[in-house]
């Protein structure tokens, strides 16, 4: 054994072993319960990031733990390597996105086994490689026939310089969220797929994961955003043109003073006035930049302009006010609301702001509201007033009354409405999956026959980055003939929106390998769903909501048997410095290659696990990593110091043990007990580490005092102990150590099991019988059961010789007093 730690000696040895033996290699064995541990997979964009090395590290560690407890782990890794970043960096970078993905990925995967990572590699999953996404492309013609994939126009956000369609989750504060540019509103024909044919099932199934974070199910549930209530005819003064509203307070409509309505409503044209023309033109086209995205208009200026044009009140008669409004969405509801400023803050704003009409209809319990002294809009229940027939109501009865006196006078009709819209995966770019679709102008649309998927993705492009896809610059790719009439046909030329290839990629990883079919089915039912996933809280609305969506999908088109992907989500936190995220605008990058360079995996691995818990932001720090660094060394030595003289001792428990021996017994068992609650109920990994750094300072000073021979056996358990805990956390310094002990691999070892007994900080003094005859003493935990006695017992010699070959009948304990080990002749 070297005196001095070697980190990139020991690491690179281990690693070509795992690598060359297939250690992590994984198959379906019924005798052994699964356990499927997954982290997010990364876009390959070349080099990791210490957000990588935090997010891989803290699945690593479980993944290592759990195989030690007996489980079967399932621990694979692969490349979600579609997209605009792949192909905005090719044109960047003058070459090829496949060949720009295809070296990433080659690098990336080096840096990931750098880092000690034990994943079964030989499931890696490329999601641009046609054997994978002529599956999707077979999901989705599956999805067409069943009219759960559909084409419309829609207005969409639209990023001019990425040139392609947005998804409201990926507009971030009216931009791009790749690019930073500012999003517009076009209307634009696009492919959809009917989730919200999922959204009550989706929203239902929140209440059955139990172990995810509840902020993200909370994000799920509003993203959903179920609401009940009623729909309501508005006739358009002198015109031959109703406005639909939904609202979930119909016990305010006696309180209506104006209406709103999208900027990209149908009937704008039709209803504005010759004098409000041309501003309401300006106003529209100015609110259509910036895309929808509801976080922006929740907390932005109210702002609207006037049609010209009144609505008639289907309750008073009156003339009610229609405005143009920027808070009011297309997409959600109808495109047009009954504004009621007394009892909603965003009207209130807005009257305010424009001179609009307050009108109190709902007073609450023992106060009289003012409507010229409200401060605030009254959103509350109370009592209805100003309200016709229903004055005096109880708001909440109120609302089912007022819907009963809407659907019998054919006012309108009782509804539940949904804030999530159907997906348009539809994108402008060549870098994706192509849409397996064809126009023929005598059939129609129609899907490519299965037999001829997959559409793949032509090579021979000229990619600029400019203008329209340059899929449909490709003449061969675009002329084809119709699967139907075998007429002259076009391809569709969008590509899917890349969240369809992480929709579904943990099912592939169940069986990679299949080819005439997406899955092998026995593979598919052993591994899913996921057990344990882990990713960013920034997945919480996109890959997330997509991925339970597809399951449902897939399991009904008898694919998959579970109903939501993942059972249990942990969302790690952030990696900061400098009191913010690190990123190269702001120049505080910290290099995992450097790291590990200098202070190798293990230190990396074990700083990013102890600086913070998981789910916690973890602040950078330079000190912290050579605080990881020394610990390591300190172990490194201590070990090198005894592994000669602990030589031969198994570490097990002996009779007599005296009062040092049984000291570093309580250190040991202790700390297994520590770490395994830790490890294994709390996630809680940086408390592990801090538990196993205390015991090498007590290690160290017991030694200072000086181990005796007799203290031997129980320092050698100790050692085993701190290096097998350790192991996850530090594979590779802990392997060496190990085999310098001259133990088996750890990758093959259990997880050690505390003695309850250990835990108490007493001993006893045992009087051993054997048949009734007193044969000898010993000294053991306090309140230790009849089997550890035993054990300890059995090892003294004097009373194994009374044992020895013969049959153990019975073991009578008198609690830290007796012991009779009663045997037959």
């Amino acid at each position: 054994m070297e005196e001095k730690y070697n980190p990139e000696h020991i690491e690179l040895y281990w690693q070509d072993a795992w690598n060359r033996e297939k250690t992590f290699a994984v198959h379906e064995n019924d005798g052994l319960k699964k356990y499927y541990l997954l982290e997010m997979f990364p876009y390959p964009s070349g080099r990791i990031h210490m957000g990588h090395v935090r997010n891989y590290t803290i699945g690593d560690v479980m993944a290592r733990y759990l195989r030690m407890t007996g489980k079967n782990v399932l621990h694979p890794m692969g490349w979600d390597a579609f997209g605009m970043p792949a192909e905005n960096a090719a044109i960047s970078h003058k070459t090829h996105p496949k060949d720009w993905v295809e070296n990433n990925i080659a690098n990336m995967k080096s840096q990931l086994k750098r880092l000690g990572l034990s994943y079964d590699w030989d499931r890696e999953v490329n999601t641009s490689v046609p054997s994978y996404y002529r599956w999707e492309q077979k999901f989705f013609i599956e999805m067409f026939k069943k009219g759960l994939a559909y084409r419309a126009t829609s207005a969409v956000n639209w990023c001019p310089h990425c040139t392609t369609v947005l998804a409201n989750e990926q507009v971030i504060d009216g931009k791009c969220w790749r690019c930073s540019s500012d999003v517009v509103i076009q209307e634009k024909e696009q492919w959809f797929l009917k989730i919200t044919a999922y959204a009550e099932e989706l929203l239902k199934d929140c209440d059955t994961l139990t172990g995810w974070p509840e902020r993200v199910i909370t994000m799920q549930k509003n993203w959903i955003g179920k609401s009940e209530g009623c729909e309501i005819l508005f006739p358009l003064d002198g015109m031959d043109e109703q406005l639909r509203i939904f609202t979930t307070r119909p016990d305010t409509v006696y309180g209506i003073t104006f209406m709103s309505i999208a900027p990209e409503h149908p009937l704008i044209g039709k209803m504005v006035t010759a004098e409000q023309r041309d501003a309401v033109r300006a106003f529209v086209d100015r609110i259509k930049k910036g895309g929808t995205k509801n976080r922006e208009i929740e907390i932005g200026e109210k702002e609207g302009v006037f049609t010209g044009r009144y609505a008639i009140s289907p309750f008073t008669g009156g003339k009610i006010p229609v405005f143009v409004a920027n808070f009011v969405l297309m997409e959600y509801g109808t495109g047009a609301i009954m504004a009621v400023p007394a009892h909603d803050q965003r009207d209130f704003e807005f009257a305010k702001k424009y001179g609009l009409g307050i009108k109190v209809v709902i007073q609450p319990d023992g106060e009289s509201l003012d409507p010229a002294a409200m401060q605030q809009a009254y959103e509350g229940t109370g009592r209805m007033v100003n309200s016709g027939e229903f004055t005096g109501t109880d708001s909440e009865r109120g609302k089912k009354l007022v819907i009963e006196k809407v659907v019998r006078e054919h006012k309108g009709i009782s509804k539940i409405n949904y804030k999530l819209r159907d997906w348009g995966i539809s994108r402008q770019r060549y870098w994706g999956a192509p849409i397996p679709m064809v126009y023929c102008d005598t059939c129609g649309i129609q899907p490519v026959p299965e037999d001829r998927l997959p559409v793949e993705l032509p090579m021979d492009v000229n990619i600029t980055g400019e203008g329209e896809s340059p899929l449909a610059r490709h003449e061969k790719f675009v002329h084809t003939t119709c699967p139907v009439c075998h007429g002259s046909a076009r391809r569709e030329t969008d590509t899917m929106d890349t969240f369809m290839e992480s929709s579904w990629y943990f099912e592939k990883y169940t069986s990679p390998a299949a080819k005439d079919s997406p899955f092998d089915q026995r593979a598919l039912a052993y591994w899913m769903p996921v057990d344990q996933y882990i990713g960013g809280i920034e997945h919480a609305i996109l890959h997330l909501l997509y991925a339970r969506f597809i399951t449902k999908v897939l399991r009904d088109l008898g694919y998959v048997q579970c109903s939501e992907p993942f059972l249990n989500l942990l969302t790690q936190g952030m990696v900061i410095k400098d009191g913010a995220k690190m990123s190269k605008s702001l120049g505080n990058i910290v290099d995992p290659e450097n790291i590990i360079k200098q202070y190798g995996a293990d230190t990396a691995r074990l700083f990013i696990l102890f600086a913070a818990p998981p789910e916690k932001d973890l602040e950078w720090s330079d000190k912290g990593v050579e605080g990881a660094r020394r610990f390591l060394d300190r172990l490194w030595r201590l070990v090198y110091k005894y592994a000669g003289r602990v030589q031969g001792f198994s570490g097990g428990a002996l009779p007599n043990e005296d009062e040092a021996s049984l000291t570093i017994r309580r250190l040991t068992h202790k700390t297994i007990k520590r770490v395994t609650d830790d490890i294994k109920d709390r996630f809680h990994f940086n408390t592990c580490v801090s538990a196993l750094m205390e015991m090498l300072n007590s290690l160290y000073e017991m030694d200072e005092k000086g181990v005796g021979e007799t203290g031997l056996p129980a320092f050698r358990e100790a050692l085993d102990t701190v290096i097998i805990l350790l192991n996850p956390f530090a594979p590779h310094i802990t392997e060496q150590l190990n085999r310098e002990l001259g133990n088996p691999p750890l990758t093959s070892a259990a997880w050690p099991a505390y003695n309850q007994a250990f835990i108490r900080n007493t001993s006893a003094t045992i009087v051993v019988q054997v048949n009734g005859k007193l044969r000898g003493q010993v000294r053991v935990p306090e309140d230790s059961d009849e089997r550890t006695v035993f054990e300890i017992a059995s090892a003294d010699e004097k009373i194994q010789s009374y044992v020895s070959g013969r049959p153990v009948k019975r073991l009578i304990l008198v609690k830290n007093k007796l012991l009779n080990i009663v045997v037959g002749q």
